[in-house]
């Protein structure tokens, strides 16, 4: 019994060391970022059903958009502090949505359908880069045994972005069709403004953290060549696009079986809006309370096998039950996983890295690595339908990847050990 006790002292021990200052500012400083991303999240997902037939051509153009850009930012970041960086990039993608609202409204583009193709393309941009400059801040303010404390609380902080901006876009989706993409981008501006606001605030109290006001230096080119050299980033490269290429074969399979379930674009944006809202509410409590005790007791390697074989549930699922309720619960099982485990997992695992690679290597790694794996898994589809295998059937051929996914996991922790 006694045993038992000082069990249950030590784990509400760890649990008080999640909540400092720092680490709920943090988590603040993501609430911002991932509202202004869910705002448009869902809209996003209504230009993809309503491109469902050229997806794959549209996922291989952000992939190449991600490549020209990924040397742009390096050079950035070679150049500048880490306030530098965010200052830069965050301000680039504030006058972006201003500039979607004005060839909107201004140029009456609002029925045309390349403008549609093109917001779905920068919205992937979009999503990946700010999240990722997100992670750059954190990994290099908060390191190793400290971040496996805080890297909960914080993800829990995104959650509920996540919910507020769905509920947001919820609550607009009825202006949808007739102002289009408006409102919501109005919106998204404001939180990420308030996003790049509380980055800095956060930067502050780390003022006197060595290095933190130092460009890593380096050139345009060191995140690819760094993913040639170095076997750990290879590991990492090769774990998130084969799971992106895995997740893309998830998502087109559930749009597809939402597009044949409702033709209202209205519709359609509420459902994706409900997913994202229960996703909230079931991540909090594991991310706020049982992530940093997960990451200590299974360890990072277990858990970044464990997504293989939870691909491979999912996609015998799609097999014996193609409907709209089986994608309901599946992309919240995804994502639980993803948003409360697997992700800050990943971020434990890169702030290992030295410091060029916590600025590059991580930002590379998240985007264009992660776009191609869009590109590759929509492609599988595209490739498997043209030989006639039949829409149910398609994920079951992409099973042997997730074993893949499975043993690339066993390679990728960091040789420190993880403190208790």
């Amino acid at each position: 019994m006694k045993l038992f006790f000082n069990s249950i002292a030590s784990a509400l021990k760890r649990i008080t060391l999640s909540f400092t200052k720092e680490s709920i500012l943090a988590g603040f400083f993501f609430f911002l970022v991932l509202c202004s991303w869910y705002i448009l999240r869902p809209v996003r997902n209504e230009m993809a059903v309503q491109n469902s037939e050229i997806l794959p051509y549209l996922l291989g153009i952000g992939a190449l958009v991600m490549l020209l850009l990924n040397p742009v930012y390096s050079w950035l970041a070679s150049r500048k502090n880490l306030r530098g960086v965010l200052i830069g990039c965050y301000s680039f993608f504030i006058s972006n949505l201003l500039g979607f609202i004005i060839l909107w409204k201004f140029f009456d583009l609002s029925s045309s359908i390349v403008l549609s193709q093109i917001f779905y393309i920068w919205c992937n941009v979009y999503s990946f880069f700010v999240v990722s400059i997100f992670w750059v801040v954190i990994i290099n303010l908060f390191r190793g045994d400290n971040a496996a404390n805080v890297f909960g609380v914080i993800a829990a902080g995104g959650s509920l972005g996540a919910y507020l901006g769905s509920e947001i876009s919820k609550q607009l989706a009825s202006t949808f069709n007739e102002s289009g993409i408006i409102f919501f981008t109005m919106i998204a501006i404001v939180f990420l403004c308030l996003a790049l606001i509380a980055g800095l605030v956060l930067m502050q109290r780390f003022s006197n953290l060595k290095g933190i006001n130092e460009s890593p230096g380096g050139s345009s080119f060191d995140a690819i060549r760094n993913l040639i050299s170095s076997s750990q980033i290879r590991s990492i490269g090769l774990y998130m696009y084969l799971w992106t290429a895995l997740m893309t074969v998830h998502w087109i399979t559930s749009v597809e079986i939402v597009n044949a379930w409702s033709s209202d674009g209205g519709n359609r944006i509420i459902f994706f809006s409900q997913i994202e809202q229960t996703v909230t509410v079931l991540t909090l409590f594991t991310q706020f309370f049982l992530t940093a005790a997960i990451m200590r007791v299974v360890g990072p390697k277990y858990i970044l096998m464990s997504y293989g074989f939870l691909f491979t549930g999912v996609f015998i699922g799609y097999f014996l039950a193609p409907t709209i309720g089986y994608v309901f619960v599946v992309t919240i099982i995804l994502r639980l996983f993803e948003y409360g485990i697997n992700k800050p997992t990943r971020e434990l695992i890169f702030s290992y890295l030295k410091k060029v690679d916590r600025y590059k290597s991580s930002v590379f790694v998240d985007t264009f690595l992660v776009r191609l794996g869009d590109f590759s898994g929509s492609g599988f589809i595209l490739i498997s339908k043209s030989f006639g295998v039949a829409f149910s059937q398609v994920p079951l051929l992409a099973i042997p990847f997730a074993g893949c996914v499975a043993l690339l996991g066993l390679k990728i922790p960091p040789k420190e050990q993880i403190k208790s």
